[in-house]
C-alpha cells in the first residue's frame, strides 16, 4: 500500500468522526491550514450545517462502521480524528481504520479508568496520540494553583519555561514604565510577549510604555518568574486551600493533583452516589454531599476563607455566576471552566480571573500533532503549539535541525516577519533570553510569539 504522507507539500486527507464543539473547532482550524477534511457524524443536521459553513464533505452515519468509513474515503486518508462523545465509539474508530489504511489514528479519551492505560492503548491498538481533555484542563488548573498570581501559564522546554499572563495591579511600580527598562530596573531576566489593552493587542518593542490593568504576558524560567513577582510586589505563593463544586471528570483528576501538592481539598457534589465514589477515590480529598450553588451552603463550607474556588459544574452560566460570587466575598484565586465560546468578549470583561476553554485546548494538542506530521521533513519539528490572547496569536516550540536557514546567523540577521517575537531559546537544558547578538543552533528549542497562524518550520518565521 502506498504511504498517505509521500508529498509534504499538500494539504492531508483528514476525516474527523464527531462534530460537537471540538470536532467543530477542528475542522475550522485544518480548514485554514488547506488540509482536505471529510466529516462523520450521525446527526445529520449536524453534518449539514458543518459542511455549509467550513466547505467540507460530510457524511451522516456511524463513524465506526467499515462501510461509511470506506464511504468517507479512509483507504486514501492521511488522519482518522475521533471526538464523539463515546470513548470506546473513539477507540473501535481508530482500530477499523487501522485495520484498512496506513493513516495515523487520534482519539479523544476521557474515562478516568484508561487513564492509567493510554500507553498500552495506543501500543496494543495502533493509536498515535490519545487524549484525555479533562485530565490536561486538571493539569492547566494545578500549575494556576501553584502560581495563583497568574491569569495563564503555558508550558515550553519540558517545563523549562514558562509563558506566564498576569494584570497589572492598580498603582503598581510597573505604570508607565517602558519595557526596555524592565530587566535593568529589576535585574530580571523575562521576555514580555504581549500586552493586552482593553480590546487591543500588542506585540510590543522595547518602547512601548505599561499601564496598570494592562494584561500583560511573558516568557522566563519558572524560578526567573518567582523572583520577578517578587520584585514587583506581587504575592507568589502556592495556594494551602481549594474548594471545587462538582465532581466530574475534571474534579476528580483535579483533586488528586492538588492533594498530592499538599493542599486541602473540598469538593461539593449534588449526587449522593458519585460523593461516595469519590471519598473512595480520594480519600485525601473532604466530599461534602449538597448543592455547591446554594449561597448560604459555600458560606458554611468556609468559601470566604478559601484560597482557592474552582466551579466545575456542568453549565457554563453556573460556573460563570459561582465565579462572580466568590470574587465578591472572597480573596480566592478562581479559576472558571467555559464550554461554549460564543460571548467572549462579555466573559473577559467580567474580570473572572483565569478563564479556561476546553475545545481550545484538546485541539491544540491535536493541531500541534498534525502540523509536526506536515513538517516531518522539514528543518525542525513542532514540540508545543498554544493558542493565546483569546485565540488572536499563536505560542510555537520547534526543535531545530542543523540544516535549517535560521542555524548559524545572528537573529539581528535574520529577516523577521512583522507582528512576530522570537522569545525563547533553551539549549540542552540552559534558557535564553534572546538578544539581538545571539545564534541560533542546530538542537535548539526556539519559541515564537506570533499573529500569523499556519506556521510548519522555523522558516516560517522568516520573510
Amino acid at each position: 500500500m502506498k504511504s498517505p504522507f509521500d508529498k509534504r507539500s499538500q494539504g492531508f486527507n483528514i476525516i474527523i468522526v464527531g462534530c460537537g464543539k471540538v470536532g467543530t473547532t477542528l475542522v475550522e482550524k485544518l480548514r485554514q491550514a488547506n488540509h482536505d477534511i471529510t466529516i462523520i457524524d450521525q446527526d445529520a443536521e449536524v453534518v449539514q450545517k458543518v459542511t455549509n459553513m467550513y466547505d467540507v464533505m460530510g457524511i451522516t452515519g456511524n463513524g465506526s462502521s467499515y462501510k461509511v468509513q470506506l464511504e468517507a474515503g479512509i483507504e486514501k486518508a492521511n488522519i482518522i480524528i475521533a471526538v464523539t462523545e463515546s470513548d470506546e465509539l473513539n477507540l473501535l474508530c481508530c482500530t477499523i481504520a487501522k485495520k484498512v489504511s496506513e493513516c495515523v489514528a487520534v482519539a479523544r479519551v476521557r474515562n478516568p479508568d484508561y487513564s492509567e492505560e493510554l500507553s498500552y492503548l495506543r501500543d496494543q491498538l495502533g493509536i498515535s496520540l490519545i487524549i484525555n481533555p479533562e485530565l490536561e484542563i486538571a493539569q492547566e488548573m494545578a500549575r494556576l494553583l501553584r502560581l495563583p498570581t497568574a491569569l495563564d501559564i503555558n508550558s515550553f522546554a519540558k517545563g523549562h519555561v514558562e509563558l506566564v499572563k498576569f494584570r497589572i495591579p492598580e498603582n503598581s511600580i510597573l505604570h508607565d514604565r517602558k519595557i526596555a527598562n524592565i530587566n535593568k530596573d529589576f535585574k530580571s531576566d523575562i521576555l514580555i510577549c504581549g500586552v493586552e489593552r482593553g480590546e487591543n493587542l500588542v506585540i510590543p518593542d522595547g518602547n512601548y510604555m505599561l499601564a496598570e490593568r494592562d494584561v500583560v504576558s511573558f516568557i522566563a524560567t519558572p524560578k526567573n518568574t518567582q523572583m520577578f513577582f517578587k520584585q514587583i510586589g506581587v504575592e507568589t505563593h502556592q495556594v494551602r486551600n481549594c474548594m471545587i463544586v462538582g465532581g466530574g471528570k475534571t474534579s476528580y483528576y483535579l483533586a488528586k493533583q492538588l492533594t498530592e501538592m499538599n493542599i486541602d481539598v473540598k469538593i461539593i457534589e449534588t449526587n449522593p452516589k458519585r460523593c461516595e465514589e469519590l471519598s473512595v477515590l480520594l480519600p485525601k480529598a473532604l466530599v461534602i454531599y449538597g448543592d455547591g450553588g446554594d449561597e448560604e451552603l459555600l458560606k458554611e463550607e468556609g468559601i470566604m476563607k478559601s484560597e482557592a474556588f474552582v466551579p466545575l459544574t456542568g453549565l457554563d452560566e453556573e460556573n460563570i455566576l459561582l465565579t462572580l460570587f466568590a470574587k465578591r466575598i472572597s480573596n480566592a484565586k478562581v479559576i472558571t471552566k467555559i464550554n461554549r465560546t460564543t460571548f467572549i468578549d462579555v466573559i473577559e470583561n467580567l474580570d473572572m480571573g483565569s478563564v479556561i476553554y476546553p475545545r481550545y485546548m484538546t485541539s491544540e494538542n491535536i493541531l500541534r500533532y498534525v502540523r509536526a506530521m506536515k513538517n516531518s521533513m522539514g528543518s525542525s519539528n513542532i514540540e508545543t503549539l498554544y493558542n493565546i490572547f483569546d485565540n488572536r496569536a499563536e505560542a510555537l516550540e520547534f526543535l531545530v535541525e542543523d540544516s535549517s536557514p535560521v542555524v548559524g546567523r545572528q537573529i539581528m540577521d535574520l529577516p523577521l516577519k512583522e507582528e512576530l517575537l522570537l522569545a525563547c531559546l533553551s539549549r540542552n537544558g540552559k534558557v535564553i533570553i534572546p538578544r539581538g547578538n545571539d545564534v541560533i543552533m542546530g538542537g535548539d528549542r526556539v519559541v515564537i510569539v506570533t499573529k500569523h497562524t499556519g506556521f510548519y518550520d522555523i522558516a516560517d518565521i522568516l520573510k
